[in-house]
């Protein structure tokens, strides 16, 4: 598996390519809603997209689908009846077929989070994205390159699929990041903003930094005012609250994946006292940092009990 080179290292994403889905004739499928992102890239002909509360979408060759806890439906007709996704894919297949014949395929992936801070990603995207190949740059490119490796049977050829889909999956984000997404406000909606990315991006290469709402709006090019406002409505915080969020996301996944010392900890997030560090840690996790770490120490010692 690889990581996703998100701008965050506490979501700690990895792609996983993970089937080839081909259908023909009348069928319909019904899926669940996942438990990780869901990637799908259309590789021939077309199909019927329902989920729940939206007009069916006709999805074709090119396009690019990624879901984040949504049920949906792929189809031939929306008045099909479906079948549930778990008896079309039962046994573990990576090659599976519904219906007659085979004008439709799609080449399917998911992209696993970290459990807890997976939601800065999915609270950041809509629960279904639809990227179409005019959207889609060089993703059509690396589409091909895939469909060579799950051709091939060369050593690697697996481990080539998976990062050929992380690929595809970062051009997607930055896709999605291209578009409007005023109504989906968080911090890729602001890394899509030209004037609030410069100190978004400041804020994650250096959250140590003693950040001020005047020095981040000097780096935007735009009054404190102005800037504190425009950063609110596009990334759904103010921007020392976002600080304190970005700090406290690092030293969890900190926390959760090795021995630091705590104050080690603190002091590399800018923060000259272990109390002031707790207390904005206590704010934004509801808990202190050694009862955080001891917790998920627990909950990885149950992991390995119960493999």
């Amino acid at each position: 598996m690889s990581r996703i080179p998100c701008p965050t290292y506490a979501i700690d994403a990895r792609a996983l390519f993970s089937v080839r889905f081909a259908a023909g004739g009348s069928w319909s499928v019904a899926f669940p809603p996942p438990g990780y992102l869901k990637f799908n890239a259309i590789r021939e002909g077309g199909a019927w997209l329902i989920s729940d509360g939206e007009a069916p979408l006709r999805i074709e060759v090119g396009d690019c689908l990624v879901v984040s806890g949504k049920a949906f439906t792929l189809c031939s007709d929306p008045d099909v009846k479906p079948m549930a996704a778990a008896e079309v894919f039962a046994g573990g297949n990576l090659n599976v077929s519904v219906g007659n014949g085979r004008n439709f395929v799609l080449l399917g992936g998911s992209v696993n989070l970290d459990t807890v801070d997976g939601s800065l990603l999915t609270g950041a995207l809509p629960p279904v994205v639809v990227v179409d190949r005019e959207e889609a740059g060089p993703i059509g490119w690396l589409l091909e390159q895939l469909d060579m490796e799950w051709n091939n049977a060369a050593p690697g050829a697996r481990i080539a699929c998976n990062d050929l889909l992380r690929l595809v999956f970062i051009h997607v984000l930055r896709a999605c990041m291209a578009r409007q997404t005023s109504q989906h406000p968080g911090w890729l909606a602001g890394l899509a903003d030209a004037r609030l990315a410069p100190a978004i991006r400041a804020i994650h290469a250096d959250p140590s930094h003693r950040w001020t709402v005047e020095a981040l709006a000097s780096l935007a090019a735009q009054s404190r005012s102005g800037f504190a406002e425009k950063f609110r409505a596009t990334v759904g915080t103010s921007p020392i609250d976002y600080l304190l969020g970005w700090r406290m996301r690092l030293a969890a996944a900190r926390l959760r994946r090795g021995n630091e010392p705590l104050p080690k900890i603190a002091q590399s997030l800018g923060y000259a006292s272990d109390s002031a560090f707790a207390a904005g840690f206590r704010r934004v996790l509801g808990q202190s940092p050694a009862r955080y770490r001891a917790l998920h120490r627990d909950d990885k010692r149950s992991e390995v009990v119960n493999a």
